[in-house]
């Protein structure tokens, strides 16, 4: 980013015409003036250094405001530099587990749900290209966010989201139908689904190697993230209805068997990810895998300031007079 001008001369012209003209007329005297002393001869003389500090500011507002003007018929504008996308990226649906399970803190400290929530957001930046969605899962799922390459709403619709919010249960054959639903919609050229979680389907009126078949079916590219350690795990959670806060240790396991065979109905890959860095290692997997080849170029994106310049400009000119004619009288 930068700043420059569309007419440079004329903004040379104010840096050097204006401070000479104004050191010239300052050094002239006005031939209608008469300086008549004031006060007794001999006495002390009368100042009046608190109304020439007032008309000195006022001269210094007048010559701001003159040089605005030249810096406004200059165009002043911020260039920026903007990559621009020639081809679509693909459209991902992320499918997070809200269950208050996810409140586990074996991620270096760390609870599963926070972990997934950055290195989602971190996975979204680093592929600028892409549509990224989201699909909260509980007792039942609902769509967050459509798939958008927006990541100021993707990161403040993760920082709203709440475990427990949708009970306590895990719907994931209703989050895996709800993301295959809004991915059919989509005409992107890739397709992407991934579901996190770390527990078993145990709610909802799909089951979920039947919404992973119907994924199968429409093409669609299908991961399953199995996050969390196995044993007794430290836990954190505050319930977001009742506000009671609940901490301890739960006995932390699931199926490995469900999870892998809800990956092969789907036609996917299950990665399971008992730390942070297998955690953080899935998502770099699955970057890798689903590569396309992004065409992109650089633009100039000018973004202009003469109004601003000739606002400002009148403002303090307008100042200057109004303070002359109303509140001295016009006299100076």
């Amino acid at each position: 980013m930068n700043f420059n001008f569309g007419n440079p001369f004329i903004a040379l012209s104010a840096l050097l015409i204006i401070p000479i003209a104004a050191f010239i007329f300052s050094r002239l005297k006005n031939p209608f003036v008469a300086a008549i002393p004031l006060g007794a001869p001999g006495g002390i003389p009368y100042k009046t250094t608190q109304i020439a500090g007032i008309v000195n500011f006022l001269r210094f507002l007048e010559i701001t405001g003159i040089f605005l003007l030249f810096f406004s018929a200059a165009n002043p504008a911020v260039k920026t530099l903007e990559t621009v996308w020639l081809n679509r990226g693909a459209d991902i649906i992320f499918i997070m587990d809200v269950s208050p399970s996810m409140a586990a803190l074996d991620m270096d400290g760390h609870s599963r749900f926070n972990t997934g929530k950055n290195l989602l957001i971190n996975f979204a930046n680093e592929r600028p290209s892409d549509s990224i969605g989201l699909v909260a899962v509980g007792e039942e799922a609902a769509l967050l966010l459509p798939p958008t390459s927006d990541r100021n709403t993707l990161k403040m619709r993760l920082h709203q989201l709440r475990l427990g919010e949708f009970g306590d249960g895990t719907a994931l054959g209703m989050g895996l139908a709800v993301a295959a639903y809004h991915l059919d919609k989509s005409n992107a050229k890739r397709k992407v689904a991934v579901i996190i979680t770390d527990g078993e389907n145990n709610a909802g009126a799909v089951h979920p190697e039947d919404a992973a078949a119907l994924i199968l079916e429409m093409g669609i590219s299908f991961w399953v993230i199995a996050v969390g350690s196995a044993g007794e795990v430290p836990i954190d959670y505050e319930d977001p209805f009742t506000k009671v806060r609940h901490f301890g240790t739960f006995d932390s396991r699931y199926d490995t068997e469900n999870l892998r065979r809800l990956a092969s109905a789907g036609g996917g890959t299950l990665i399971i990810a008992p730390s942070a860095d297998t955690f953080a290692s899935a998502f770099y997997r699955i970057d890798e895998n689903e590569i396309i080849i992004q065409r992109s170029r650089i633009i100039n994106r000018f973004s202009s300031f003469s109004f601003q310049f000739l606002l400002t400009a009148v403002i303090l000119i307008g100042t200057a007079k109004f303070v002359r004619r109303y509140l001295l009288g016009a006299v100076l």
